[in-house]
């Protein structure tokens, strides 16, 4: 079990010691050092059974899912612990949209607990999916970065922020399909020309939806000479019905 010493340091540790854990989905005792009870950590949806290539959540298991017999990923695996579903969102959108790091470090525990057990290729990178300027001004951090950041202190991993930019602002992708999500985003990202290309990077995102982003963001590290993507995220959220 991963404590919080590996998650928020020292200071973290005074303030827990003064203040008692309290769980942020029911109010109830917070339990093994962070602020999320036994019984809410066992509602948290697992994404145990999934497409080994994408990390799609499958009903019963398959060497690949149809979408990515379909149209080949621009990466080689994905490593996405979680599903997407409740009460998981519910922590996720406090952590991205309201500012709560109390919600972001219980997330980052989460994911610090499943590496160990999971034990992914090791990449010699890990590089978060960017925001443009005008977005990140906007939140004031980037979600993705401040997940993947303790994963990769836990895990003994190079973090970078100086490999991949967003060099468009973009329209927010909630509410389109795949298609229109594969169009907003084409041309969004690039390669920084100061940058040293690593031969393996694990792309992290928080959450994956269509899998637009991230493949977007691989096919442009692959044009730069990476010679293997993998994607890591929090979340995959199942596949719509139509």
């Amino acid at each position: 079990m991963t404590t919080w010493a590996k998650v928020d340091g020292w200071a973290g540790r005074v303030l827990r010691a003064l203040l008692p854990l309290r769980c942020l989905l029911c109010g109830g005792r917070g339990a093994h050092g962070r602020d999320l009870c036994d019984g809410c950590a066992r509602d948290i949806p697992r994404n145990d059974v999934c497409c080994p290539r994408c990390a799609l959540p499958l009903k019963t298991p398959a060497p690949l899912c149809g979408e990515c017999l379909e149209r080949e990923p621009p990466f080689a695996s994905a490593w996405v612990p979680f599903r997407y579903e409740h009460p998981l969102d519910l922590l996720e959108a406090r952590f991205k949209f309201g500012g709560d790091l109390a919600a972001g470090r219980v997330l980052a525990d989460l994911m610090i607990e499943r590496i160990g057990a999971d034990a992914p290729a090791r990449p010699e990178l890990i590089v978060a999916v960017p925001l443009h300027v005008s977005r990140l001004r906007e939140r004031g951090y980037n979600q993705a970065f401040e997940l993947a950041r303790p994963l990769a202190r836990a895990a003994g991993i190079p973090i970078a922020s100086d490999l991949l930019a967003r060099d468009r602002a973009t329209p927010a992708q909630t509410g389109l399909d795949a298609a229109a999500r594969r169009r907003n985003l084409r041309g969004a990202f690039g390669v920084l020309r100061s940058a040293t290309i690593p031969r393996h990077v694990a792309l992290f995102d928080d959450v994956m939806t269509t899998g637009a982003t991230v493949r977007e963001c691989a096919r442009v590290l692959r044009r730069a000479g990476v010679a293997r993507v993998d994607v890591w995220a929090l979340a995959r959220a199942p596949q719509r019905r139509a």
